[in-house]
C-alpha cells in the first residue's frame, strides 16, 4: 500500500493548528508527521496527544522546521507573516506543499511566498471553504455585469481575537469585485469612515470589520443603487470548515508542478 501522505502542522498548539492535527488524524488520507511550535514554547518536546489532552499519538511537537519539513509531503500553515514567510523557504527546499491559510501578508510577503513557488506547490487563499470560493466568483460575474452606479460595500465579521482587517476573505471578495470591474483594487479600496468624510466616491469598494464575541466568520457582499440592493452572504458556524479545505489543498497538490495556486485551482472553479 502507498503510503499517505505526511503532514506538518505549524502553529499547533493554537486553536487552528489543533484542529487541523484533530482534522489531519481522522482523514483515513492523511498522516500527521510533525508539529511545529515557537522555541520555548512550553509544548515542545512533548507527546502531541498529550498536549492536546488526549492519549499519547507518537507525534512530538518540534522547533524545528527544517528538520520537520524534511519529512513531510505538505506543510499547513495558519500562522503570523513573519512566520509563514521564513516556512515558504523552508518548505520549498524541502519540496513540500505549503498550504497557506495565514492573512495580513504584505505585498513584500507575498512576493518573497512566489519566490518560494518557483521550487515547490504553495496553495495560499485567505478561505479555505467551498461557499466562501463559490461567493467569491458570483462577486466577480456580479460586479462585471454591474456599471460604477453601483455601489460595492463588504461587510466582514469575526471574533474578538482576530488580529488583522480587514480579513483576508473580505480582501479577497474585494480583489474579484475590483476584477470583475477591470480595476486595482488598491486604487478603489475605501477602508473605514470616521467623521465627515464628504460623500461616498463613485466606484470605490467598501470593507467595514466587526469583531465580537466567538464569531467564526461571516462576510456580506452588498451591491447597493437607487431603489434596489443586491446582498450575497456566506455565514461560516464551525471552523473546521477551513481545516477540512486546507486538507484537501494539501492532497490536491501532490501531484502539481511548482507554482502559486489558490483555492479556485484545488475546486476546479478556475
Amino acid at each position: 500500500m502507498t503510503e499517505l501522505p505526511g503532514v506538518v502542522i505549524t502553529g499547533v498548539s493554537g486553536r487552528m493548528g489543533q484542529m487541523l492535527a484533530r482534522e489531519v488524524l481522522a482523514s483515513g488520507s492523511l498522516k500527521l508527521a510533525g508539529g511545529l511550535e515557537r522555541e520555548g514554547h512550553p509544548w515542545v518536546g512533548r507527546d502531541l496527544g498529550e498536549c492536546m489532552g488526549g492519549a499519547a499519538n507518537g507525534v512530538m511537537v518540534s522547533d524545528d522546521p527544517l528538520e520537520a519539513f524534511a519529512h513531510a509531503q505538505a506543510v499547513i500553515d495558519f500562522t503570523a507573516p513573519v512566520a509563514t514567510v521564513a516556512f515558504a523557504e523552508l518548505a520549498a527546499q524541502a519540496r513540500a506543499v505549503h498550504v497557506i491559510g495565514t492573512t495580513g501578508l504584505s505585498e513584500d510577503d507575498l512576493a518573497k511566498i512566489k519566490a518560494a513557488s518557483r521550487h515547490a506547490v504553495v496553495v495560499r487563499a485567505g478561505n479555505m471553504s467551498l461557499g466562501v470560493n463559490l461567493l467569491t466568483q458570483v462577486t466577480k460575474q456580479v460586479a462585471a455585469a454591474l456599471d460604477a452606479d453601483w455601489d460595492i460595500e463588504i461587510i466582514e465579521a469575526h471574533h474578538h481575537h482576530k488580529v488583522d482587517a480587514p480579513s483576508g476573505t473580505a480582501l479577497m471578495l474585494g480583489e474579484a469585485a475590483a476584477e470583475g470591474r477591470g480595476v486595482a483594487l488598491d486604487e478603489v479600496s475605501d477602508r473605514g469612515r470616521d467623521g465627515i468624510t464628504g460623500a461616498r466616491k463613485k466606484g470605490d469598494i467598501g470593507f467595514h470589520a466587526i469583531r465580537g464575541g466567538d464569531v467564526v466568520g461571516e462576510h456580506e457582499v452588498i451591491f447597493a443603487a437607487p431603489g434596489e440592493r443586491i446582498v450575497i452572504k456566506h455565514i461560516a458556524s464551525d471552523r473546521a470548515l477551513f481545516a477540512r479545505g486546507a486538507l484537501k489543498a494539501a492532497l490536491w497538490g501532490q501531484d502539481k508542478a511548482p507554482g502559486e495556486y489558490d483555492m479556485l485551482d484545488v475546486l476546479g472553479l478556475k
